[in-house]
């Protein structure tokens, strides 16, 4: 039992009931304030100045200027234990039953709506996972035919590629329709222009500690030990770019202008409670991949297009727990050659879709390759995503009374420069 967990906790901050942060979530993130940037945390609607409470004394084991940092990386370098330590330490900190340091706690409170939120971890490394079986399976439907859907090594490996960290970015960051070599149906030769086939891709993203030297592996029964936690993501695609070009190689300009994370990491610690059972794999995998225990989690996840002054509009809701491949499975992969990972390494998912339509985590799906439309609140319609639409997606775990979220990753689309 993990001491923050507790559901039984309550806390002197004011948490709404539908909160996505009460204190036992306690995530980190990088927040800016009154011109000050520090590591922080969220209960309810308060955000929490860690480095000054730090400088309090509220940490047993850790130097406060671990805290004075514009990037998570530092902390994250102390390992999975220090961060058990300080959730619990904060836990107690705005227990209820210390409600009478409210008043001397005041300084390290700023309300979430005064704090700017900045990209939480520098990303040295990013990877992406192609991990949904449906996903895979109604693209496959999509570019080839349902008999070939999934290509042969799909079941015995967590395919995945290495993308382009320099624009893995925060949500909030607006960012231009790309530009690029495409090749329609209807020409002989490629054309070059902007995208037309935008496209959004619902994933989660998990984040390292250090890693092995060079040359030794993480077993799935190790991998926990070396994931700090999740956020949620926006993989973005340009689906025109991408279909002209990722044959041979896979994935290069269609994908690496923008994927957007949400602010928060939400610790792996915190996730605990909502395991569940993954599917059943067969054929049966390498030794290397097997696990035992309940290595998914039931994360209900959605995704919302907000055309320009129009309301927003529910396009997708989904679940992480459809995932094939666990993350366990993923690092284990990963790393079975030998390949070293690092301290705020990323790794996506890969798109999450669940077995039904309204569970599809892309509009290449939803649409069904642009052969159906999907109606937004202010009458218009999509098949892909326009300028001047905000994408958002959001997550959270419940059970038990006990709502565990990331809050939201957002992003709009500018027109092409």
């Amino acid at each position: 039992m993990i001491k923050a967990n507790d559901k039984n906790i309550k806390t002197w901050l004011e948490v709404s009931e539908n909160s996505d942060f009460p204190i036992q979530n306690i995530p980190f993130g990088i927040a800016k304030a009154n011109n000050e940037i520090f590591v922080a945390t969220r209960i309810g609607d308060t955000v929490i100045n860690i480095y000054k409470l730090a400088q309090m004394g509220c940490f047993s084991n850790i130097d406060a200027e671990f805290f004075n940092e514009d990037k998570l990386n530092d902390f994250m370098l102390l390992g999975k234990q220090a961060t058990r330590d300080v959730r619990n330490e904060i836990s107690d900190v705005f227990n209820l039953e210390n409600k009478d340091k409210k008043d001397e706690l005041q300084h390290v409170l700023t309300a979430v709506n005064e704090v700017e939120m900045l990209m939480p971890v520098q990303v040295g490394d990013y990877t992406d996972f192609y991990s949904s079986e449906q996903h895979a399976f109604n693209v496959g439907c999509l570019f080839r035919d349902p008999n070939n859907a999934l290509l042969p090594n799909w079941k015995h490996i967590p395919v995945g590629y290495h993308g382009r960290a320099s624009s893995v970015v925060p949500s909030g960051l607006d960012f231009h329709r790309p530009k690029g070599q495409k090749k329609p149906p209807t020409e002989e030769v490629p054309v070059f222009g902007q995208s037309n086939l935008l496209d959004f891709e619902l994933e989660t993203a998990f984040f390292t500690y250090e890693g092995k030297p060079l040359g030794d592996s993480i077993t799935t029964a190790e991998a926990d030990d070396y994931i700090f936690g999740m956020a949620l993501f926006n993989d973005w695609s340009a689906r025109d770019i991408q279909g002209w070009e990722y044959v041979p190689l896979g994935p290069f300009l269609g994908k690496n202008f923008a994927s957007h994370i949400s602010c928060w990491i939400v610790t792996l610690d915190a996730l605990e409670p909502f395991r569940t059972a993954g599917p059943v794999q067969d054929p049966k995998v390498l030794p290397y991949l097997e696990y035992e225990g309940d290595k998914h989690i039931d994360i209900n996840l959605e995704v919302l297009i907000q055309p320009e002054g129009s309301e927003e509009a529910s396009v997708c809701k989904s679940n992480y727990k459809y995932m094939y491949w666990n993350m366990n499975q993923q690092l284990a992969h990963h790393t079975i050659n030998g390949c070293d990972i690092n301290v705020g390494d990323c790794y996506g998912s890969g798109t999450i879709s669940g077995p039904e339509e309204g569970q599809f985590g892309s509009m290449l799906e939803i649409s069904w390759k642009g052969t159906k439309t999907v109606p937004m609140k202010d009458g218009t319609e999509r098949k892909f995503i326009n300028d001047n639409d905000t994408v958002i997606m959001r997550g959270f775990a419940q059970k038990d009374g006990v709502r565990i979220g990331f809050g939201e990753v957002s992003a709009k689309v500018l027109p092409a420069k």
